[in-house]
């Protein structure tokens, strides 16, 4: 099996698109098969300087084109995204090793994330009349207006998904952007920018540059009037830390540890064979997947017998095509780690119900889908986020109980409930410190619902991508209020006093009425 299907002079093609004046490359590699797939032009703090800069102008023609000009180009987006659908699976699976299947959840969610801004930018942006300080005296209104250079810094996982949904809401404000692309994911992001470009975007509106993070992404953070990153809770603080030095605002996706929670009346084969794919899609290289499972003892054994024969029966390897069900992971790095998690566990007497295995015979990155019980807090998987194929089940008596260990971890991204009652779901969804919880799903029912805000709590990020938030994070508020004329405000001794008692059965009438 090749490590890409991806020819030779379409990755040259989108080579030259990045912003770099190709001093050094990196070699990447495909994950399949440890080939290298090309030799990536890297940026310097130069080249971020003048990709800035050319945003900049671009920026102010883009915002005065309008919303309308703005919706027509992101819809003709959507639409090349789907045309070129094939060429963007090829490069989402080049990079990163999933499978086909989960590529297209890339390509499916890019696509949805430019219609949606499309169709709602104007809506979520409109000017809108707030109440004044005293009504009819005191007319109040608030707009909207792009904060100028957005910087946008996504990792390797999944990089169609991550950059539509920071780069698409900031182009349908109006803004311009300045992307870092993770190295691994640089030829999927400069495809998805083509079809943007080809639709009507200026390509300097849209820059993309490539290299170390601590000198480019560092001079991203730097040039921008907003930053939004997504990676690791480690980097993210520093992201932000830097951000905050310049009075700048932050929108940081960072790190999970994400629990689900299976109560005592599921069916246990149907939610067995949900979680399965919750836990192991991109082969858990995913920042919502879920890597504990809570799971009511009166069904524990039922559930994970069901779900351990599920696992084993993954269908893993490299195809770009639908065949599989698992591919591989990413990095050499990812290999280690999950090795690292799964070694400690056992050697501290977790169990090994299936896998616990790398598969050379598959690829160099192949690590078989795992599932440990008798998981305790002395083991590094426990608290910390492993990003690979490997969840840990725990038997709990009650649901306080599976709400406490759920809320144990430091990190609040992701959170599922499986139960047949829906209403007692939502009970228990409620009392879950996450900033999503998905009901008898895993991650993808919040996920896709690009109408609504998904982001972190704890030390899982702050700010919110996807919805209306998604998109105003990326606008300055503007107030402005004027006089109409009908009284004149008190400024001297006395006049307070001639009016003082006016105002003060004003304020006893708006809360008469209930006005706000």
């Amino acid at each position: 099996m090749p490590g890409t299907f991806l020819p030779r002079e379409v990755i040259d093609d989108l080579d030259a698109d990045l912003c770099s004046s190709r001093s050094s490359h990196t070699r990447i590699n495909a994950p399949f098969t440890g080939e290298k797939l090309h030799d990536l032009p890297g940026s310097s703090a130069a080249d971020v300087a003048a990709a800035a800069e050319r945003a900049r102008l671009a920026q102010i023609g883009w915002h005065a084109a309008g919303f309308a000009y703005r919706r027509a180009v992101l819809l003709r987006a959507h639409d090349l995204i789907v045309k070129r659908k094939e060429l963007l699976l090829d490069a989402v699976q080049s990079e990163t090793g999933k499978t086909r299947g989960q590529a297209f959840e890339e390509v499916f969610q890019s696509a949805n994330v430019a219609r949606y801004y499309a169709v709602s930018a104007r809506r979520a942006l409109a000017s809108r009349g707030r109440r004044g300080g005293i009504p009819m005296v005191i007319r109040t209104r608030v707009e909207y207006r792009p904060k100028g250079l957005i910087g946008v810094i996504t990792p390797w996982n999944y990089p169609l998904s991550l950059a539509a949904m920071d780069v698409v809401p900031a182009l349908a404000a109006g803004n311009a952007v300045l992307q870092k692309a993770d190295d691994q994911g640089a030829l999927s992001i400069l495809a998805l920018r083509r079809a943007f470009v080809d639709a009507g975007v200026p390509p300097e509106l849209w820059a993309v540059v490539a290299g170390p993070g601590d000198v480019v992404g560092s001079a991203v953070n730097d040039a921008s009037d907003f930053v939004c990153f997504t990676g690791s809770t480690a980097t993210g603080t520093r992201v932000g830390v830097r951000a905050a030095e310049a009075l700048r605002g932050a929108s940081l996706e960072l790190g999970g540890k994400n629990p689900m929670i299976v109560l005592a009346d599921v069916d246990p084969v149907k939610a067995a064979q949900k979680a399965v794919y919750a836990c192991f899609s991109s082969l858990g290289q995913l920042c919502v997947s879920i890597e504990r499972i809570y799971v009511d003892r009166t069904v524990s054994d039922a559930f994970t017998t069901e779900f351990v024969a599920r696992t084993t029966a993954l269908v893993q390897g490299a195809a770009f095509d639908y065949s599989t069900d698992v591919g591989s992971l990413t990095l050499p790095s990812q290999l280690e780690r999950v090795q690292d998690h799964v070694t400690d566990a056992v050697a501290k007497g977790a169990t090994l119900l299936t896998g616990g295995a790398a598969r050379p015979d598959l690829g160099p990155l192949f690590y078989e889908p795992t599932v440990l019980t008798g998981v305790t807090d002395a083991m590094t998987c426990s608290g910390a986020e492993t990003f690979g194929p490997v969840i840990a089940i725990t038997p709990v008596d009650g649901v306080e109980e599976a709400i406490l260990a759920a809320n144990s971890s430091p990190f609040g991204l992701n959170a599922s409930v499986f139960a047949r009652s829906t209403r007692r779901a939502r009970t228990v969804a409620r009392a879950l410190e996450a900033g999503s919880v998905n009901i008898n799903e895993g991650y993808r029912a919040t996920f896709s619902s690009i109408d609504a805000p998904m982001g972190g709590v704890k030390q899982s990020g702050i700010g919110r991508r996807n919805g209306p938030e998604g998109i105003l994070r990326f606008a300055n508020s503007h107030t402005i209020a004027e006089s109409t004329g009908l009284m004149t405000l008190p400024s001297t001794g006395p006049e307070f006093k001639r009016l003082s008692g006016v105002m003060l059965l004003l304020l006893r009438s708006l809360k008469a009425v209930r006005r706000r």
